[in-house]
């Protein structure tokens, strides 16, 4: 089984990881995508970050329907921050048999040679990179790779915290049943 990790902080998830993640699981040659949750992103700030208890759980309730979507906390159980090789070292000895394989966008893939032991993710892991506008893909770094043309929708987890906080409504930006949830727990109030 050939299995995409899309990893992130969704704090929240929303609209536009959904579809990028839908887009993925049916139209490349993947399985299944994995959702894979952050505790703590090395290159980002940690001060607004919902406790990923939490954030998982709304990503399991956003996909509760998909069966091409997984929702994963593997990285819970591994040192912090969580760096994406030793992730990927932790899922071969957990599950040998399946293929794993990354997925980000262009902007991400554009900082590559900032993440740790960078050359051994693109030595041995397929690289599936949905473009963002504004971030071209100029230079491989050595990946295998395949370029994908996914829907974009400009919306940001930065952005509807904000609206979350101010009161405003994020309806159609986050699935129903996690705008309902995140308001009954009073978060990111």
């Amino acid at each position: 089984m050939k299995i995409g990790l899309y990893f992130g902080s969704f704090n929240p998830i929303h609209t536009g990881h959904l579809i990028i993640a839908n887009y993925v699981a049916y139209n490349t040659d993947l399985d299944k995508v994995w959702l894979v949750v952050s505790p703590q992103n090395p290159l980002k700030p940690s001060s607004t970050l919902l406790n990923e208890h939490d954030r998982f759980h709304l990503v399991e309730l956003a996909i509760k329907d998909e069966s091409r979507l997984r929702a994963s906390n593997i990285e819970f159980s591994l040192p912090r921050p969580s760096f994406t090789v030793d992730t990927l070292a932790y899922l071969g000895e957990k599950f040998p048999t399946q293929e794993f394989c990354i997925i980000m966008g262009s902007d991400s893939f554009q900082n590559l040679p900032r993440w740790k032991n960078y050359q051994h993710i693109v030595r041995n892991y397929p690289i599936y990179v949905y473009r963002r506008p504004g971030h071209e893909i100029t230079e491989t770094h050595g990946a295998r790779l395949e370029v994908l043309d996914a829907p974009m929708l400009d919306i940001s987890a930065t952005d509807i915290r904000k609206w979350i906080k101010e009161g405003k409504s994020v309806r159609f930006m986050v699935p129903d049943n996690v705008i309902s949830y995140i308001a009954e727990n009073n978060y990111y109030k």
